[in-house]
């Protein structure tokens, strides 16, 4: 016999599209402020974006703990799909105040990126956004 194990339902939030595309990792980080300023806990976070790159929602995909959070494909994915979008931009934070990738954060970007590429879904970037700045995976260089 199978035991389904229950799973948290995070919300989905959506705004009137955006006038004009996304153009860098500055303008994701302004927009997703707001979600992570004066987070104690690590989240994880999926923006979709439509072919022309224009914001279309977002949803907390992994809420962690002081210094992690677990994320596998298939959750950041799943929106993505339903919702039939082009392109998304990953965002975490760091609440120690320090963005720098973790090895983990830069293993979990190959598997999103890898992911993307097989579901036929753009990945632009994926920032960690602290009180010491961001990190911006594209801008590094580490996502092309």
């Amino acid at each position: 016999m199978f035991v389904r194990e229950a799973t948290v339902t995070y919300k989905t939030t959506r705004r009137p599209e955006c006038d004009r595309p996304i153009k860098s990792s500055e303008e994701v980080a302004k927009l997703a402020e707001p979600w992570v300023q004066g987070q104690m806990k690590e989240h994880f976070y999926v923006v979709l974006l439509d072919a022309k790159h224009k914001y279309l929602c977002h949803e907390l995909v992994s809420l962690g703990t002081l210094d992690s959070t677990h994320v596998h494909p298939r959750e950041c994915f799943t929106l993505a799909v339903r919702e039939q979008a082009a392109a998304v931009v990953f965002i975490h934070n760091h609440p120690s105040g320090d963005p720098s990738p973790s090895p983990e954060d830069r293993a979990v970007t190959r598997r999103l990126v890898q992911s993307g590429e097989i579901l036929g879904i753009d990945v632009l970037d994926h920032i960690i956004l602290a009180d010491g700045g961001l990190y911006s995976f594209r801008d590094a260089g580490e996502i092309s």
